[in-house]
């Protein structure tokens, strides 16, 4: 499914959060947000994911604008993650993410096979299935956090927003979360946006970045058209050397400095 933003503007309170962005992500890609803290990455997501209102523009799913759309239309056709999950003490894995097929029932109808078919599928393609009867709670962050993937799986939604999926995760974490929503991408054709800090990371797991600096876009491409010393030193005030990793097939950085 495709995602189309048209000259959006968003006020959050007195400031103008997001100025003016337009963009095109193509069904079945990875786009990643990037962008120094307080830039309107998280502002953003929101306006997309339609929890908060734009000031001005439009925002279309496959040509639809989804000011068009009734909330349930829209949240089986696009799933969010957002960066603060909070979550009961006594829900299992299962059950949290059986929550994903909660806008695809029919009012005053239960689950049918159907349902419960996607739900074991979901489970399964994030590699919980043993782990179903836990409780989320108990689950380690990388553990948590595929429960959390497995629940937006479950709505069969065509796009995926995550709003900084990997923050608070050790890096083996990190690493475990992209490569699962890498290989949902590629064998599902799932369409992915998500907000990510680490640059490196960014690069690497992303067909498209978005470079978002005092609610402006400043940068849209491919990776390795978009990353330069130069963006680097103008948007992240770093001055660092880039190198071409040629196991991965993309670029990445190493910091000397910060730039006053």
């Amino acid at each position: 499914m495709k995602l189309r933003v048209d000259s959006l503007n968003v006020d959050y309170g007195d400031k103008k959060a997001v100025k003016n962005i337009s963009f095109n992500i193509n069904d079945g890609e990875i786009a990643t947000i990037i962008g120094p803290n307080g830039s309107g990455k998280s502002t953003l997501v929101k306006a997309i994911s339609r929890c908060l209102k734009p000031t001005d523009g439009n925002i279309y799913l496959d040509d639809t604008n989804i000011n068009d759309m009734n909330t349930k239309v829209i949240a089986q056709k696009l799933a969010v993650l957002p960066q603060v999950k909070n979550i009961s003490s006594d829900i299992s894995v299962e059950e949290l993410v059986s929550y994903g097929r909660y806008p695809n029932l029919k009012f005053g109808k239960k689950m049918s096979k159907e349902d419960k078919d996607i739900i074991e599928w979901a489970l399964e393609k994030t590699g919980l299935i043993n782990m179903r009867k836990r409780f989320a709670v108990s689950l380690s962050g990388g553990e948590r956090q595929r429960a959390w993937i497995a629940m937006t799986l479950a709505q069969k939604a065509k796009i995926l927003i995550l709003d900084e999926p990997t923050t608070f995760l050790d890096i083996s974490y990190q690493l475990e979360v992209l490569e699962l929503i890498k290989e949902l991408n590629e064998t599902l054709g799932i369409t992915v946006v998500m907000v990510l800090h680490d640059l490196n990371q960014a690069v690497r797991y992303s067909d498209k970045i978005l470079v978002i600096n005092d609610g402006e876009l400043c940068g849209f491409g491919k990776p390795n058209n978009v990353l330069s010393r130069c963006l680097l030193k103008n948007i992240f005030k770093i001055d660092a050397d880039i190198y071409d990793d040629k196991v991965n097939n993309c670029l990445y950085f190493i910091p000397r400095k910060t730039i006053a």
